[in-house]
């Protein structure tokens, strides 16, 4: 499909806030930090505006490709600069301009040296996670994929706590590691596509000429790419094992560093095993079913579990995102339209109530300089505007029925029901364990004795603060009581998706003609390929 609004919105979209990074850097000098924010918010503002703008002229039951644009690019290499979105990428679009636009806002107090590089990396940081989610060219994608590392760096490295530098760059080289191996299962499928035997004969690194190579692509060879694929996405999530950066980035990031990583970094991971991995090695997908099950399930007990355990109300904030994460990836790899659904919208909701909790986090440590919970109790006396919110807002995050995190939690659970029992069960106890962790902090905090000298002069939420948290509560609320608009933005998409996979898995192209599969030279007895494939494979190849 071709861009409806008859320009390149996306290019603009994506492109806008590294202009205004320029900008702020050529043009404001050092010393004018007001006309910086209010630049910087406006440049926010506009992308917000450009993405909202995608959602009307956007036709959910067309589950191709939408505001497409392509353009060569390095044709020597098979590089074409390739964009669009579908129903699984519009919503994190939107998600990531909002975010942006209120981590900018919530930085306006907190941040009071190096203002204008702040600014500039925060607009530099939007622009890679833009490219990500409409990239359809893995060239194009890794590029923004490095991008958005290294403005992540220096806001933790530079703005963070105490132990900045260790968490910057503890953040780095995992995200590095991931990066390499993601690098090299997309030049795996680059040159597998190249041999007549299973794609095209072309060397091109076009997603959507790749998802045609799967129904002709062996079974070990899959394995192969989506382990590749596996660790790279993996480590982003963060799933288990792969998830020790994330409290230490999460603690030591400023509070719209960290509202940005939990919001929408972390959805890069969840986001890239439905964009690559399903799709492109989907009877390798379905082979790993159990292994992603169990990590996902001892993620989110593991995860629920340490947050309990934590004195820091930051750190406990952080661990909660593992577990939350852990639902997402049951959900993802339930490989049913129920299950995705409602891991893309827990994806939505995870990015709405975590984001809101490390900005209430920002809120009171702005105030008491303190994140230690046994620092507080008796709140709700003195910040009754502050208690409400922080209220709903977890509430939204153990997924009280009428707000957002219920709709998702349940559809992810419809869905592992119908692979196991076992799956969904374990799952629900996750659900108890996040409801006790939370009830737990928001008692400590709010209520009980108002004993320390320092709580009680505390002040309320100022306009500013209201103002940057309402969207937020809306969303909460909306999608909470009504979230018809927004599973019908994905679901299409989604049902396709799954369509795509079992057809492709039963040797059948999309348009249903059936491949044949390629004689594949068998490994030498012993080799490595050999003995990984056929500890993985699950059933002989059709």
């Amino acid at each position: 499909m071709t861009n409806v609004l008859g320009f390149p919105i996306l290019t603009y979209m994506v492109f806008v806030p590294i202009i205004g990074a320029f900008i702020v850097m050529l043009f404001f000098p050092r010393e004018k930090t007001a006309a910086i924010k209010n630049f910087t918010l406006l440049v926010s503002l506009i992308t917000l505006a450009l993405s909202l703008w995608l959602l009307p002229a956007f036709d959910a039951n067309n589950v191709r490709m939408q505001f497409v644009e392509q353009y060569t690019w390095i044709p020597s290499i098979g590089v074409t600069y390739f964009m669009g979105l579908d129903g699984i990428s519009i919503l994190l679009i939107v998600l990531t301009t909002l975010l942006t636009s209120i981590s900018i806002l919530c930085s306006y107090k907190a941040i009071e040296e190096r203002e204008k590089e702040y600014y500039i990396s925060l607009l530099i940081l939007e622009t890679g996670m833009l490219g990500v989610f409409v990239s359809l060219d893995l060239f194009l994608f890794y590029i923004f994929w490095e991008v958005m590392l290294v403005p992540m760096y220096f806001l933790i490295g530079i703005w963070g706590g105490p132990r900045k530098l260790y968490a910057a760059i503890k953040f780095f080289l995992y995200t590095l590691v991931g990066s390499v191996l993601l690098l090299l299962g997309f030049l795996a499928l680059y040159f597998l596509n190249a041999n007549p035997a299973y794609g095209s004969g072309e060397l091109t690194f076009n997603l959507l000429e790749l998802y045609k190579m799967a129904p002709r692509l062996p079974a070990d060879y899959q394995l192969w790419v989506f382990l590749a694929l596996f660790v790279g996405f993996a480590i982003k999530v963060p799933m288990f094992p792969f998830h020790t950066w994330l409290p230490d980035a999460h603690v030591e990031a400023p509070t719209a560093g960290s509202v940005i990583l939990a919001g929408v970094l972390l959805k890069m991971g969840t986001y890239g095993f439905v964009r690559f991995n399903l799709p492109l090695v989907p009877q390798a997908s379905e082979t790993m079913i159990p292994f992603m099950a169990l990590l996902a399930i001892i993620g989110i007990i593991y995860g629920a579990l340490v947050a309990m355990a934590q004195k820091d109300v930051k750190k406990l904030v952080a661990y909660s995102s593992v577990s939350h994460l852990g639902f997402v990836m049951l959900g993802i790899f339930a490989l049913n339209s129920q299950g995705l659904v409602g891991a893309l919208l827990q994806n939505l909701n995870h990015g709405l109530s975590t984001g809101a909790l490390f900005l209430i986090v920002g809120i009171i440590y702005e105030r008491r300089h303190t994140r230690m919970i046994a620092d507080y109790g008796g709140l709700s006396k003195v910040v009754p505007i502050f208690t409400v919110i922080f209220a709903i807002t977890m509430f939204s995050s153990i997924g009280l029925p009428g707000l957002n995190g219920f709709i998702g939690e349940f559809l992810i659970l419809v869905g592992a029901f119908q692979v196991s029992k076992v799956y969904a069960a374990f799952a629900v106890a996750g659900i108890v364990l996040g409801a006790a962790y939370m009830l737990w902090l928001f008692q400590r905090m709010m209520f009980g004795n108002l004993d320390k000298p320092e709580n009680r002069n505390l002040t309320d939420l100022n306009v500013r603060e209201i103002v940057y948290m309402m969207p937020i509560i809306f969303l909460m609320f909306w999608i909470g009581i009504y979230p018809k608009p927004f599973i019908n933005l994905m679901e299409p998409s989604v049902k396709n998706l799954v369509k795509q996979m079992e057809l492709a898995k039963a040797g059948k192209a999309i348009d249903g003609k059936a491949f044949a599969r390629p004689v594949v030279p068998k490994s030498p007895p012993g080799s490595a390929r050999e003995i990984v494939s056929k500890s993985f494979r699950s059933a002989p190849e059709k």
